[in-house]
């Protein structure tokens, strides 16, 4: 992304558009199979203007993986030191499934990128992504320690976390498909599953 053009509204406004469809091509063809042109025509600008504004689709790609991570780390970052553990855990829970619920091209077009071996974001996987749940799980060890959650694997508890609500974006078809319905009712009987399975993991033995 080009980093020395001033920021008008109009500007943002077309960065904003370049975005939106950029996502909509990256999630239906792939990083591979999408191109500029399709770009460039979802956004309703011409390609020249595009690349104005982006020198290149992997300028956009890694652009929008990047702001896409951000938004997917705010959840676990609002994990409150202060807070109710299991209350604090649960609710991290929750709103990663609504982020699955709400975001499902968004999540697809991660776990695709994760699957690739993360090629354009790995430095953040293994620089502030790395850093931020080193923190977290440092939180969950003091927590264990004090005998305010079970003791456990707290890298292994955020994995499981991710697995089983992101199932529901990068899975959604085959959720759908076998329990024949979409939408509100398998995420609201999904939170209450998984609330029920995490808070009786989190509950130490002695409670």
């Amino acid at each position: 992304m080009t980093t020395d053009v001033p920021q008008t509204r109009i500007q943002r406004k077309n960065r904003e558009a370049i975005y939106g469809a950029a996502l909509e091509v990256f999630s239906t063809e792939g990083f591979r199979g999408a191109t500029l042109d399709q770009i460039a025509a979802a956004a309703g600008l011409s390609k020249p203007n595009l690349l104005y504004y982006f020198p290149s689709k992997e300028a956009i790609y890694t652009g929008l993986l990047s702001g896409l991570l951000e938004t997917w780390l705010d959840p676990l970052r609002d994990i409150d030191p202060t807070g109710e553990p299991i209350e604090e855990m649960l609710g991290y829970l929750c709103r990663k499934l609504e982020m699955s619920r709400d975001f499902p091209r968004e999540s697809r077009l991660f776990a695709n990128e994760i699957l690739r071996g993360a090629p354009h974001i790995l430095d953040q996987i293994e620089g502030p992504l790395r850093t931020l749940v080193d923190e977290k799980s440092a939180l969950l060890r003091g927590w264990a320690a004090a005998g305010r959650i079970a003791p456990l694997d707290p890298h292994h508890l955020i994995f499981s976390i991710w697995s089983t609500t992101q199932h529901y974006a990068d899975f959604g078809a085959q959720v759908s498909g076998i329990l024949g319905s979409e939408g509100e009712a398998h995420f609201k009987d999904a939170e209450d599953f998984l609330t029920i399975l995490f808070r009786s993991a989190l509950t130490p033995v002695n409670n």
